[in-house]
């Protein structure tokens, strides 16, 4: 409503008049209020020179209604009831987040246990649904892209709020009979299979720094599920985080190697929505689940230097 009508009184100034006609004093009004006796006195003079006439006259025992007081009084209550209401719909929805959790993640941790981890949360919290992007771009937190973003990486140099959950290990693994071919000659005859190598490079550097110096960089992939449907195939050794190798119900960890250094799982989320309850609870779920299983990243006996 625009107008001379809009500006006839602040509705905020409603449970000053409704508390001074409950006490029946503007000092009980205060009380009631938990307000300084003085800015009671103030809001409901401004609000009878608003309105050009008065709420309350002056008796014997305080103060009572005028006839304008007595047909506010109704509208004066609903309102509050109104308020009350909207209150515990606001108070109720903190106590029970709902709505969406925007969340991104690269594709190969559609392959781990973190999966168990959303059906988890789902479980505890049905009423907040996540919308979940596999993508091996990084999500941009501060254009809003995602809520929450699940990364992996050495370091995160983005403004935005990270959790650095778990250093991950990296092996390499083979089908059962390919593993056979396997001996303690540094990977010589044998294949890898890599990633984006110029094809020219048979012997790239991360090779000479892993267990298998002597095997071949043969064959070249873009994406990580091709990579372990190849090696699961048995076209060759791949290196995989463990986390995600030693999941899969058709490789194993190629003989003669220890498990080597690797990126860190990160939690992140813009630093606006650190107080936003769904993303807040989002958060420390999955963040408590994937440290509870931080063996399951960092295997032990992995050695103290990383390839690549």
């Amino acid at each position: 409503m625009t107008g001379p009508e809009s500006q006839v009184f602040n509705w905020d100034d409603l449970k000053f008049f409704l508390a001074v006609a409950r006490a029946g004093t503007i000092r009980g009004g205060a009380d009631l209020l938990q307000a300084n006796h003085t800015t009671v006195a103030r809001r409901l003079s401004v609000m009878e020179d608003n309105i050009g006439s008065r709420l309350f006259d002056r008796s014997t025992t305080g103060l009572v209604l005028t006839q304008l007081g007595e047909d506010l009084m109704p509208y004066a209550l609903r309102i509050e009831d109104e308020m009350t209401s909207a209150s515990r719909v606001i108070v109720g929805r903190d106590a029970q987040p709902a709505g969406t959790v925007y969340v991104t993640m690269p594709h190969g941790l559609a392959m781990t246990s973190i999966m168990d981890d959303l059906a988890a949360f789902s479980e505890k919290y049905p009423d907040i649904e996540l919308n979940v992007h596999f993508t091996n771009d990084v999500a941009d937190l501060a254009r809003r892209e995602a809520d929450v973003s699940l990364r992996v990486a050495y370091e995160v140099m983005d403004d935005v709020v990270g959790r650095k959950l778990v250093q991950m290990s990296q092996a390499a693994y083979c089908t059962r009979e390919y593993a056979e071919r396997v001996n303690d000659n540094g990977g010589e005859g044998l294949n890898l299979i890599g990633w984006h190598e110029p094809e020219e490079d048979k012997t790239a550097k991360w090779v000479k720094e892993s267990f298998y110096p002597k095997a071949l960089l043969k064959h070249r992939v873009s994406e990580l599920v091709p990579l372990i449907t190849l090696a699961a195939s048995g076209l060759g050794m791949a290196y995989l985080a463990c986390n995600l190798g030693d999941r899969h119900p058709n490789l194993i960890r190629a003989p003669f190697q220890k498990p080597l250094p690797y990126r860190h799982l990160w939690l992140l989320l813009h630093r606006d929505l650190r107080n936003t309850a769904r993303v807040r609870l989002f958060v420390d779920f999955t963040a408590a689940q994937i440290k509870a299983r931080r063996n399951e990243f960092w295997v032990a006996g992995t050695v103290d230097k990383a390839i690549g």
